[in-house]
Order: structure tokens, then sequence, then C-alpha cells
């Protein structure tokens, strides 16, 4: 695969892909603007046509819903959580590569990195 992003979750805490949480792309120059938006799928994948073209050198921000997800899961969360949305900058070096971001949560913490897909 060469060229775009892949972004990939998954609910450590439960062993589950997190089907269901809402993610968006944002590209942060020259100013910050929607690329992709959308709800995992059952395969763990935000499975949006947008992610799959080449995108430009340059700063890009996805977004995680995860109290939101947690909530719609029935997992117990404090009123006030220690995740709500959690915001990963990340920057595109060469857009020829392939950028894949597994995303791994529990409502306690995350972790976000460039995968290999």
């Amino acid at each position: 695969m060469s060229g775009g992003i892949s972004i990939h979750v998954v609910d450590v805490s439960r062993g589950l892909v997190a089907s269901g949480m809402r993610v968006e792309l944002h590209a942060l120059s020259p100013v910050r603007r929607l690329v992709a938006a959308g709800s995992i799928s059952p395969k763990g994948l935000l499975e949006e046509a947008a992610l799959g073209a080449r995108f430009a050198a340059g700063a890009f921000e996805a977004v995680f819903h995860v109290a939101d997800f947690y909530r719609a899961a029935g997992v117990a969360l404090p009123s006030v959580p220690f995740l709500d949305v959690v915001t990963y900058r990340f920057g595109i070096d060469n857009p020829e590569q392939h950028y894949h971001l597994p995303f791994k949560c529990t409502p306690w913490g995350y972790s976000c990195f460039r995968g290999g897909a």
C-alpha cells in the first residue's frame, strides 16, 4: 500500500476492537480542516474513502472520542473521566509512504504510534 493513512483502534482493557468509537482526522496546514470522520468499524478500522488519498507533507491530528465510546459500551466511568477526547498530532514527511496509526486504549491510558501496515 502506498500513500494514505489507516487508523486501527483496539480497546485493550477488554481485548476487543473499539467498534463504534468516533474518530476524526484533521489536516493542520495551511489551516485546520476535517479530512475524514466516522466510527470505527467491526474490523477495528476507520473505513473512510478519503483516507486512501496521498496526503501532502505536513501536520495532522487524529481525534479519538474515548469517554463516549466507553460510556456507550456500558463501562462505568467517573463523572469526570480521566480520558475524554484524545488528540494525537503527527507529521507526514513522505507522501509516497503509508502512515498506519494503531491506537490502543483503556479508560485510563492510551498508546498511539506509527505502525506497519
